[in-house]
């Protein structure tokens, strides 16, 4: 099976600041995966056209089952509030999404540590810190059947904040405890594999010479698919540029071992 994750930019391209919602669908249907885990999903968002990016996603790739999680609900970068789960129908959101050609038996959504406060972070570049803060973040993880049997796919994006995304990570990992295995936790870590693995405790199933940022010349890889239990990689990871977001899709083969 093929396994994948991507940061879409809300279906963005950086190249014409522009979203185009057949350019995403086509962009999935090149990953042709079987699991698909997306990050900066937009719904009912005037700024992707008020789509639903997740139904497109997972019409392009044939999914059976499909889940979008928001994150907030609000405008991104502007007014917002962290998402409950309650939120009207047709309210503007944004978050994750883990989409399935493999029947889904359950789902599950993990709510992850906020950063409640303004810091200081240096970016890779920047002569001096800039004072931010940080979105909401969540978790999303289903336990599928699969062709060899049951097995647990989760999802996220952390937090870009030094400390926190690790501390966030931690949590997750604990919270995934005792999940039916094998496991599989991918998504936009915001760090790199040494960090990844040594903080989940998971091993990598793409090997840390697959960096998916920057798109145009990749040298970090803060996106990752880690395993636990009996899972392996069948193949070599892909790192596959799309013609949209800044980061690359990054693609994995797998089975159980």
């Amino acid at each position: 099976m093929r396994i994948a994750t991507f940061n879409i930019l809300h279906g963005r391209s950086p190249v014409d600041d522009r979203v185009d919602v057949e350019r995403l669908a086509a962009a999935v249907k090149t990953l042709d995966a079987d699991v698909l885990g997306l990050q900066e999903v937009d719904r009912d968002q005037p700024r992707s056209l008020g789509a639903d990016l997740t139904a497109v996603a997972a019409e392009a790739m044939g999914a059976v089952d499909s889940q979008f999680v928001a994150a907030l609900h609000g405008t991104p970068g502007g007014t917002w509030m962290a998402a409950t789960g309650e939120e009207q129908p047709g309210s503007a959101t944004y978050g994750i999404a883990l989409l399935s050609r493999y029947p889904v038996v359950s789902w599950r959504v993990v709510r992850l540590p906020a950063l409640r406060s303004r810091v200081p972070v240096w970016f890779r570049g920047a002569p001096r810190p800039v004072v931010v803060s940080d979105e909401p973040r969540v978790a999303v993880a289903a336990v599928l059947e699969g062709p060899s049997g049951q097995f647990t796919v989760c999802n996220t994006h952390l937090s870009f904040v030094p400390g926190w995304g690790a501390l966030q990570l931690s949590r997750l990992v604990r919270s995934l405890t005792g999940t039916r295995e094998p496991l599989v936790l991918m998504g936009d870590l915001n760090m790199q594999a040494g960090q990844a693995v040594r903080v989940s405790g998971l091993r990598p199933l793409a090997p840390a010479t697959t960096p998916t940022f920057p798109v145009e010349q990749p040298t970090r890889q803060l996106d990752h698919v880690l395993g636990r239990g009996r899972i392996s990689a069948t193949g070599p990871a892909e790192a596959v540029r799309l013609p949209l977001s800044d980061h690359r899709a990054l693609v994995v083969p797998c089975a159980p071992a």
